[in-house]
């Protein structure tokens, strides 16, 4: 029998909310969402801040945050539960999808798409005017109480005919579209969270504009806040801006030698050899 799978669970409250910085009217929106009993979807590249929103947010509403890692091997009973045997005895136990609505609590489905096509049907109850979840296993019906709700997210550079929402499923969801910052809130972001002056989280966010622009390169990703953030940390301990850049960014972009070199160049030009 598989052991029950884990999941992150973090009882936030507003005072440790972690840092974000607000770009449009996103933070009204999840609000207004949250005291409608509405789930939300969040679409956006990797690295550009949907993880720490729905942290920040699930603090701000003072509300427990369970968070799942979705991958190609997650199924409908790792979210719901399981029965297993303890001590030659069959228990039952909460999956982290249960546990969120017995707990009232954020439920964060990291890039569901990553998850296998019949998972995501388990959300449909919970998703619409019912908020509820059946657990067939046990015969339980259960019902979603106010503090719930339902948050996923996915990347849609990566969304293709094998990795997508149905139809049926995105039009539960009310949508979030994230992007990368404007240049102001980026260098914002990058300056308090790496700990870096301003004068330099502008000449990365002044880098990430440049590489973003660079079309004529197979790059799956561009470069995000996330990397930007990571360079101006190991600036911050010391290393050099160009190597510390290179290691970072150029090298977590891509493997190809050509690319790379390529990208060197754009670094060379806005950070100085």
């Amino acid at each position: 029998m598989n052991a029950p799978m884990r999941a992150e669970v973090l009882p936030l409250r507003a005072a440790q909310a972690p840092w974000y910085a607000e770009q449009a009217d996103e933070v009204a929106l999840f609000s207004h969402a949250h005291r409608q009993g509405l789930p939300v979807l969040i679409k956006g590249p990797t690295g550009c801040g949907k993880t720490r929103f729905v942290e920040h947010m699930a603090a701000r509403l003072g509300r427990p945050l369970v968070t799942v890692s979705c991958h190609d091997d997650l199924s409908a009973a790792d979210l719901v539960g399981r029965h297993l045997i303890v001590g030659g005895d069959t228990r039952w136990q909460d999956g982290p999808l249960a546990r969120a609505v017995r707990e009232g609590a954020i439920c964060y489905l990291d890039e569901v798409v990553e998850a296998r096509k019949d998972t995501t049907v388990v959300l449909h109850p919970l998703a619409d005017d019912r908020r509820q979840l059946p657990i067939e296993r046990t015969g339980e019906l259960l019902q979603a109480p106010p503090g719930f709700m339902l948050v996923v997210s996915y990347n849609p550079g990566y969304q293709n005919l094998l990795k997508s929402l149905k139809p049926s499923t995105r039009q539960r969801f009310v949508a979030l579209n994230f992007g990368y910052p404007a240049a102001a809130v980026e260098q914002a972001i990058v300056a308090h969270e790496a700990g870096v002056d301003a004068a330099l989280a502008a000449r990365l966010v002044q880098l990430a504009q440049a590489l973003r622009r660079l079309t004529d390169h197979d790059l799956e990703e561009t470069v995000s806040t996330r990397l930007l953030v990571m360079a101006g940390r190991l600036i911050a301990a010391g290393l050099p801006p160009v190597q510390a850049v290179q290691a970072a960014i150029v090298q977590a972009l891509t493997d190809d030698a050509d690319t790379a070199a390529a990208l060197a160049e754009v670094v060379g030009a806005v950070m100085g050899q």
